[in-house]
Order: structure tokens, then sequence, then C-alpha cells
């Protein structure tokens, strides 16, 4: 309050500068009026820092589980790849530019245990499981001394040593396309160690190791970034109380908060004859400071449920009134213990505001620094801070110890946005050419390819056409996942001409959250639930998960767009099925045509390229087969044969309109036995055929059991045959 109050006064005496003055005295009166010596400071624990590259940067050494930078220690020039795509039959070519960089980091000055994750500018780049998110390769070096030295680094640096003692990894290759083509800002996760953080393990550097009887309970992971290994305990003892004996042959680091079972009591106190010493008379000076401004009020640390970002625990669990300190801990917790590790502070602190001066004239092999002990004229423990041989005496400092042990309420690390960790698993792939649906030149055909995987970690693939033995690049498919899989019981055969609702297939997709809709009938009509399942097109209407992967699929439209013949023959388990939909990937169909019907795909998973045959190939340029045949005996003997013509791209019978042809010209192929290599062929310009009596005769008497067929002749492919009769 006195430091608004005198603030405005000096302002409107004497300015901006009288108000500064007046601020400064006004909280100088607040301090002495309310207390609180300590004062509310900003963050001393370091926010996640970012890879540098900076000559003499120290390499921390580090112990338990941390998150860490780490340091860049050579790197190569950005390498520029150029791929070219398209540019088919009148389509322009598109030529794409991407960056790779290869670069080693080093992680820590002592050998660590392996390395978790990694982040590139807050996203994963490498998950749990150790799979890279991005193209490129990632090798460890652990720093132990028989060490190798990394090829990639042997090639480029001939003189590189090593650098045995010290772990590093290497980035060979690693795409930038995810990081706007630069080297991204990168954060590890070291497993330094298997074991708990120990001080033994922090004064490892030291040439005589001290005697050390003191755990760390709930420290998970710790770093040393240099300096003197005293400001390393001194940063421990804030919250594991360190009592340091040097009175021995070597130093000893004991547990300053450790209880005896069984404390001494000290002797009397001894009076002093000089005259200059504490209390002459009775040996004992009693203090009690009135302030509690050095009691902790909050500890912020590293939450390892946070993805090791900085967290905040309160002592008690609530913010205190008035000022408070903040300890600054560099060190990983959960959230429960570090919640306890501040409420012990704390209690510490605050009994530590009452001391003891004590003078006592024996010695006693059990009173050392650090002990707790007893005091005849007061009640409680008290540990001995201070032990000090004088003339007069021996004179302890003594600091009352907690009475009891601090609260343990629950703790919370709170929210945080983690960056979803999901595996990146193998390529799935179905390629497929559809009906022409009408729109566009006759000539075209709608080529794609139906890539997937079981997790939403893929992150894509390239596709590719093979020619020969070579594979030419198409382009990127893009993260989008197609709904595929596979049929887990066979697709009976069934007619192509009514909806059939007793039938029914059963399927399992390729991931667990990949989903299908049940439809009404009027969806139906509009296209809806158009799946491919082996080489026929059908439509369902029901789906239901049975479990996991596995759906029934059922009310089947089947023999959608014409081939109406892979209905009637059905289709076996095993078959590939994929959902049509908009995240199919078009394919260039000018070069497939020159290339063949065989797809492939490389994604980060796939270590060779996954094929696929396009499904249907030259189906889109293939006419409809004729329908209604009909075979009428004259009465001269005679056979007259007939047909209703279909077209390519117009599915609907309308009444009153004439079926468009679609092709240069209408021309059909009639013929009887095998289909390839019939035994009679006629070709005819109509949908009717006249066979004489006399042929017919021959027919009867000389092809008995074969079939006759027709099948219409279009400009680029002959449509599937139609079978008019089998000779009796």
């Amino acid at each position: 309050m006195a430091t608004l109050v005198l603030s405005a006064l000096g302002t409107a005496v004497a300015g901006p500068f009288g108000g500064a003055i007046g601020g400064l005295i006004g909280s100088q009166i607040d301090h002495a009026a309310f207390g609180g010596g300590g004062k509310r400071e900003g963050p001393r624990l370091k926010e996640l820092g970012v890879s540098t590259s900076s000559y003499g940067t120290p390499i921390p050494r580090h112990h338990g589980r941390v998150r860490t930078a780490g340091t860049i220690v050579w790197s190569t020039d950005l390498v520029e790849r150029k791929d070219k795509s398209g540019g088919g039959k009148g389509q322009p070519s598109v030529t794409s530019y991407s960056y790779s960089v290869s670069f080693a980091v080093a992680l820590s000055s002592r050998p660590i245990g392996s390395v978790g994750r990694i982040w590139a500018d807050g996203n994963l780049l490498r998950g749990a499981a150790g799979d890279l998110k991005s193209g490129g390769s990632f090798r460890l070096y652990r720093g132990h001394g028989d060490q190798p030295l990394d090829p990639l680094l042997a090639s480029a640096e001939p003189t590189t040593p090593a650098f045995r003692g010290l772990a590093y990894c290497v980035f060979e290759a690693l795409e930038l396309a995810d990081f706007g083509n630069r080297i991204p800002a990168l954060t590890f996760e070291v497993i330094a160690d298997g074991e708990p953080v120990t001080i033994a393990s922090l004064l490892e550097p030291l040439a005589d190791q001290p005697t050390i009887d003191r755990s760390l309970d709930g420290l998970q992971g710790f770093s040393n970034e240099g300096g003197a290994l005293a400001d390393s305990l001194a940063s421990i003892d804030q919250l594991y109380p360190l009592a340091c004996d040097a009175g021995g042959d070597a130093l000893s680091l004991g547990s300053a908060d450790r209880i005896p079972t069984a404390p001494p009591r000290l002797p009397e106190a001894a009076a002093a004859s000089d005259g200059e010493s504490f209390a002459a008379a009775t040996g004992e000076q009693h203090r009690r400071q009135a302030e509690a401004s050095d009691v902790p009020d909050a500890l912020r640390y590293y939450d390892i449920a946070r993805d090791y970002q900085p967290g905040m625990q309160r002592a008690d669990g609530r913010a205190r009134p008035g000022r408070s300190q903040v300890i600054e801990f560099a060190g990983v917790l959960h959230a429960a213990d570090a919640r306890s590790l501040t409420n012990a502070a704390a209690a510490r602190a605050g009994s530590s505001r009452e001391t003891i001066a004590w003078r006592m004239a024996e010695l006693d092999p059990v009173i050392v620094p650090g002990a707790v002990v007893r005091v005849p004229t007061r009640d409680g423990l008290w540990r001995i801070d201070s032990w000090e041989w004088r003339d007069q005496g021996i004179e302890l400092e003594l600091t009352r110890v907690p009475r009891g042990p601090s609260p343990q309420p629950a703790a919370d690390a709170g929210s945080a946005l983690h960056a979803p960790d999901l595996a990146v698993t193998p390529t799935q792939l179905l390629a497929y050419e559809m009906p022409w649906d009408g729109n566009g030149s006759p000539e075209s055909r709608a080529c794609y390819a139906a890539p997937s995987s079981a997790s939403a970690g893929w992150r894509g693939a390239a596709l590719y056409y093979q020619q020969g033995s070579d594979l030419l690049p198409l382009g990127p498919s893009g993260s989008h996942r197609c709904i595929v899989g596979v049929t887990a019981s066979s697709l009976a055969a069934s007619s192509p001409l009514l909806l059939d609702r007793g039938s029914s297939v059963e399927v399992d997709l390729a991931s667990e959250d990949f989903a299908l809709d049940s439809v009404g009938v009027a969806e139906l009509a509009n296209g809806a639930n158009m799946a491919l399942v082996g080489a026929e097109l059908l439509q369902f209407a029901q789906a239901e998960r049975l479990a996991g992967t596995r759906w029934r699929l059922a009310g089947l439209l089947r023999g959608r767009g014409g081939p109406e013949p892979t209905a009637l023959e059905g289709t076996p388990a095993g078959a590939g099925i994929v959902l049509l939909e908009d995240g199919a990937v078009a394919l260039d169909s000018a070069r497939l045509e020159a290339a063949g019907a065989t797809i492939a795909a490389i994604g980060l998973a796939d270590p060779q390229p996954v094929y696929a045959e396009l499904a249907n190939a030259g189906i889109a340029r293939r006419p409809l087969s004729p329908v209604h045949g009909s075979v009428g005996e004259n009465p001269d003997g005679s056979i007259a044969l007939a047909w209703c013509r279909r077209a390519r791209g117009s599915w609907l019978w309308r009444d009153g309109i004439e079926v468009p042809l679609n092709e240069q010209t209408e021309a059909y192929a009639v013929g009887l036995g095998d289909t390839e290599t019939p035994d009679l062929h006629w070709e005819t310009a109509a949908a009717a055929l006249q066979v004489d009596a006399a042929t017919w005769a021959s027919i009867r008497s000389q092809h008995a059991g074969k079939p006759l067929w027709v099948r219409q002749l279009g400009t680029a492919a002959a449509s599937q045959p139609l079978l008019l009769t089998t000779i009796a």
C-alpha cells in the first residue's frame, strides 16, 4: 500500500523521477510492515532450450532421464533433390525440389544408455518406438571408450576422432520439408542411466570420492552443465538436505533430514570465563527469527509427465499471502514427489527459524555435524549445523527439526499439450481404374491409387509406375489414408439386377480407426458406399463392426458400373477392398498406357517398394456388355438373334431418349465357343443377326453344349460377352 501512495505522491511532486524514488521508499516500508523478506523471483529454471552450434559451449553431463537440446558439432550444406512429374499427353510437367541435410549433435560428456523421443520444432521427430517421422536415418553413439567413428563423418572429415567419452548422434539425409527446409530446433530425451540418480554419479569427476550415505528418492534426472561440483551439490541440498562432515580422514556426505530411533542427549551446557563468548554464564543462547522470509512457497522443476516441460508445485498445494520464495530446481521429478519435497523444504525452512547456540565441555563421537540430538532444556529434536572446538569448550549451532513428517497432499502435474506419438507403419496399396462416368472425353481413363496404412502416424508415400525394371515417379501420395482391407469371407455369386438383402461379406480393414456407415436406399441411389471388392464394384447399405477391424457388409448392390459378370462369378476370401472416396490419388493414365498396370509406393517404414496391380485396367474404355439377349426361331428354320446396346458413361435407362453410342462406330461380334478363339465368328453393325437354317442345323449337330455369345466392339476394346444361348 505504501508503495502505491508514495509513488503517486513522488510523481506529483517531482515527476517520474520522484515517482521512482517514492516507489522505492514505499517498497521498503511495505517490506518492514508486512514481512516477507524473500521476493517472488522470475523463472531461473531454464525453459526447454534449442540446439546450438557455438564454440566454447559446454557439453553437459546427464544423469537419469532428461530432455536436452544438444550441440550441433558438424553439418553438411543443404542437399537439393529435383523431381519431375506429369507431362503426359498435353499435361504440363511439374518440377518439385526437396532438401535434406546431414549433421551430428553432441548430447552428453559422459556415457548414456539410450535416446528415446526426439522433438523437432515441438513435434515428434522420433517416437518412443525409435521410428523417425521424417525421411532420413539416425545413429547413436553412447560415449563409451570403444565406440567407433561414424562412417559419414569419416568420409566427410578424414581427421575426425571417434569422440570416445562423448555421447553423440548423427542424422543422415534428414528430409527438411516438414521444417521449412532448415535444420529444426531439436531436443532429445536422453536416458543416461538405467538406475536412479545418485550423488556418487554426480561426483564421478572427483579423484577422491567422499563417503556417501544419502539417497535421492524421486529424482528422475539431473544435468550438470558446467561449473563447480559444489554448485550442483548446493542445488541438490535445497530439496535433499546434505550433512557434510570433514572431521575425519575424508569428506562424508549424509542425510541431514534422517531421524535416528534414539537420538543422543547433549551434555549440560558449560559456562565460559573469557567474557567474550556467547552466554558466558549459561552456555546456551536461544534465538527465534520472527519473519519467515526464507520459507519456500513453491518449487519449479522439470515434470516428466509434461514431457520434461517446467512444472510448479506449491507447498501445501496453495498460494500463501504476501511475498514468497520459489525454489528453482533443474531436476526431473514426478508431480507427487515434487509436492512432497516442497512441503518438506517448507517445513525445514520454517523450523530453521529457531536456533540454539550450545557450549559443552565433553567430547562425544556421536555428536558430529548433521547429527540429530536432544537438548536438556528444550523439547523436540535439534540438528547440529556446525561444531567448533574452542578453548572455552565445544560450541555447537543447533537448528530445530520439524515436528513430525510433512503433509503429503495429492499432486497433479496439470494438463499439457503432448506431441502425438503415432507409429509410422508400412504402406498398404491398392490401385484401380473406374468405369467412365460420362464426363470429359470418351477416351479418358480414371485411374487411382489408394494408399493406406494401419496407423494414423503414416506420413504418406512416394508413388511410382513400373516401366520394365525401373520405377518412374508419379508424385507424392499425401498423408490421407484410404479405407482399405481384405475380404475375410467369400462373396457369393449374385444377380446384379436387384438389391441383394440376403447376402453379406465380412471384411478386415487395415486399421481399427477406420469406420464405415450404414445408408438408406435413397443414398445408395445417389452412389453412396461404393466399394471395389476384388474386381467388382458394389454398394452396401448396412455396415456393422463385429470386433476390432472386422466388419460385416450387407444390403448389396452388385456389379455396379457395367461389369456384371464379376457379380455372377463371386469373389473369394482374401481379395482387396477399397472404399471409393475423394482421398484416392488420381494417376496419369497416359503414363500407365506406356508402362503397364503396376503401381508402386515407398513410405518411411517401407524397406522395399509396395506393389499393386491396377484392378479393372482398361475398364474406362471398354463398352458395356449388351443386355436383353434373345434367340428366336423363324418358320423357315433360321434363327434371329437380338440384343440391346448400352453405352459407356450412361448407366441409367431414360424413357424416350436414345442411348448414346460413345464409340466411333457401332459394331458387334457374335461368336460360338471360346470368346478369345471362337469356332465360328460373325460381325454386324446392328443389334441383331440372322443365322440361316442350314448354318443353324450344322451348329446344332457339330457344336452341342457350346455357348453362343455377343460382345460390342468399341473404339479401344471389346465388351465382356453376353451369353445368348447354349447350343442344345
